[in-house]
């Protein structure tokens, strides 16, 4: 292939997505790295030495084309020298448990947003969503960081963190319904601080599209002009979710917090999660409301400010379609804490009376609407303020009482009838929780049914 080696040449040029996409030494590290995870045991290591031989040669194929492709990425060199650095020491230690910590932290991508940046990421991992084994991956993504989203996170929503991408190329942990690449996923010895998280935001627009226009035409729902340009425009519907994901992200450690919202190694109930991951999304529903007043009507609007208030308006109907329609019937019913939160949107609205299944059709009442979800977001909030001043089981008590309110638990749930080990540890209260303790309503049992083939038809999908 002709590499590209200067940045200006490998930002916002078609061509050179198809020249790294079709080019040998790519399709030569896909094709090993394909081979030799089927060698990996779901710890990442090769446990038959039998297999040691052709891994070895696949190492090499491997690093011998990430070196050939390097020069297209020379703001990953270093990255890229600790890879081939990590590879050997892998194969010297006999392919035992894999340990990539000096790539890790070697690979920067937060560092450098700028639009149409692109990376080739190569890493032992597991792929949320995906698969739970730490096998190679291989991914070529490319940087999303519109203008307006460089003001946004320059001004009142700084998330030094967070790293919008789109797919180019991937390896079979990502053929999915991943959508992140987050580095606690990565095989290493140690876990260090964290410094970014990257969120595909062209499968996240791409899944919202089809399903959105699935559930719109099942329930007979009329969108208004601005959702349906979302169901039109991928380009669109990607930058509106990274608006979304720029606020929900950095949501997650700002507010009155019960110390950690997601008591990292801790068992929790399910529905904790629910509401610590709508509150995010409820958060960024409310920002993109008060940044849509406070940009509507501005004399001498900045171009920045003018996609600001576009997307602004475009993140409001992302939040709730893709919460009623896709979280709520996505995945199993196994403590689907997603689901639960896409559920209690829609409930909370209908009980509200901002949303109408009549007729068999379905109404929203747009005006209403930022009302309604906005006091749901402060009944959470109000929820996590008083938590700082409760004992655990009380908190999940209380957060219990709190979904219970506008869901129906399942008739068997113990946690309804309160009949739990109130003198107990907190592990009692877990394990009483059903698998599925507020079931569909007969509503969402129906839509999903209509929508299965649907839903199943986005793993993998991307813009």
């Amino acid at each position: 292939m002709s590499h590209v080696t200067t940045q200006n040449a490998i930002v916002g040029e078609p061509e050179v997505v198809e020249d790294l996409v079709s080019a040998p030494a790519w399709l030569s590290l896909k094709a090993a790295v394909e081979e030799f995870r089927t060698f990996q045991a779901k710890d990442g290591s090769l446990p038959d030495e039998a297999d040691h031989a052709r891994a070895r040669e696949l190492v090499a194929t491997i690093t011998d084309d990430i070196r050939s492709l390097s020069d297209a990425f020379p703001h990953d060199s270093d990255y890229h020298v600790a890879l081939a650095v990590d590879f050997a020491r892998w194969v010297e230690g006999g392919f035992g448990v894999p340990d990539f910590l000096d790539s890790l932290e070697a690979f920067q991508p937060q560092k450098q947003r700028i639009d149409g940046l692109r990376h080739l990421v190569v890493f032992p991992m597991y792929t949320q969503n995906g698969s739970a084994e730490r096998l190679v991956e291989a991914v070529l993504i490319e940087v999303i960081w519109p203008e307006f989203v460089a003001e946004l996170e320059a001004g009142d929503y700084s998330n030094k963190l967070f790293v919008p991408i789109r797919f180019l190329d991937f390896t079979p942990g990502y053929d999915t319904n991943s959508a992140v690449l987050f580095p606690e996923t990565v095989a290493m010895r140690s876990v260090p601080t964290f410094t970014w998280g990257a969120i595909f935001a062209d499968r996240e627009a791409a899944r919202f599209r089809r399903v959105v226009r699935a559930a719109a035409e099942i329930t007979k729902l009329e969108l208004p002009a601005d959702a349906a340009r979302l169901l039109d425009d991928q380009h669109l519907t990607e930058e509106t979710f990274v608006m979304w994901d720029l606020i929900h992200d950095r949501t997650h450690l700002r507010g009155d917090l019960p110390f950690d919202p997601f008591m990292i190694k801790q068992r929790m109930p399910f529905f904790l999660y629910s509401l610590e991951e709508l509150r995010c999304d409820l958060t960024a529903y409310r920002e993109a409301v008060r940044l849509e007043k406070a940009f509507d009507g501005l004399a001498e609007a900045t171009p920045a400010q003018t996609q600001i208030l576009d997307h602004a308006r475009l993140v409001q109907y992302a939040v709730l379609f893709d919460r009623i329609f896709r979280f709520a019937i996505s995945g199993s019913r196994v403590r689907n804490y997603d689901g639960l939160g896409g559920q209690l949107l829609f409930a909370w609205l209908h009980q509200h009376h901002v949303l109408h299944w009549t007729d068999t059709r379905l109404t929203i009442d747009w005006a209403e609407v930022p009302e309604v979800v906005i006091a749901l977001g402060r009944e959470i909030d109000d929820l996590y303020w008083h938590s700082i001043d409760r004992p655990k089981t009380a908190h999940w008590l209380a957060a219990y009482d709190l979904v219970a309110s506008t869901l129906t638990p399942h008739p068997a749930s113990a946690w309804a009838k309160r009949d739990l080990p109130l003198d107990g540890p907190p592990k009692g209260f877990t394990d009483a929780v059903l698998d599925d303790e507020f079931p569909l309503s007969m509503f969402y049992e129906a839509l999903s049914k209509k929508m299965t083939d649907v839903i199943e038809s986005t793993a993998g999908i991307t813009g």
